[in-house]
């Protein structure tokens, strides 16, 4: 590949238990709890958030995981499941730090709404925190609207929806 070469995100669903898939939810869980504890966390403790909040809802039929690469290295994942036949909620969107501002984001949105239709969804939902102001940003530049909490999440603190029809 040359240097005028633009590099591009591809996104595909993939279970969420690939070793691609879980060194992404790792990160994940690193960013997130380091980011809300203000320090780096330790493997350990990234074991306990795999156990305590498991991903084992985002596969069909009630959900769905997927894989962002850039020029092929795995660098984005994101999940979605259903709360009811007819609302989607979106979960565990990340994009490498080294990559965000590069479209990844956008990309996984687009795929996992399109997911989300698939499995006959006509809204997505999501919750976020105060500290995860990109996430916020970017859920805000692709149509999401903030709304009352539809949820009671410990670490809730934003809630966002999405018409998809």
């Amino acid at each position: 590949m040359n240097s005028n070469t633009i590099k591009t995100w591809t996104v595909a669903p993939e279970p969420y238990d690939t070793p691609d898939a879980v060194v992404l939810l790792r990160a994940y869980y690193a960013e997130v709890a380091g980011r809300y504890w203000k320090r780096s966390v330790t493997e350990a403790e990234i074991d306990q958030g795999v156990l305590d909040f498991p991903a084992d809802g985002l596969a069909p039929p009630t959900g769905q995981f997927v894989v962002g690469r850039l020029a092929g290295e795995p660098l984005a994942c994101g999940g979605l499941r259903l709360l009811d036949p007819v609302t989607a909620e979106l979960t565990r969107v990340y994009v490498d730090t080294r990559t965000r501002g590069t479209g990844g984001g956008a990309a996984l949105l687009e795929v996992l709404e399109s997911e989300a239709r698939a499995l006959g969804a006509e809204r997505v939902r999501l919750d976020t925190r105060s500290d995860l102001v990109e996430a916020r940003a970017l859920y805000a530049r692709h149509g999401y609207l903030e709304i009352p909490a539809y949820n009671d999440g410990p670490y809730a603190e934003h809630w966002f929806e999405k018409r998809l029809v």
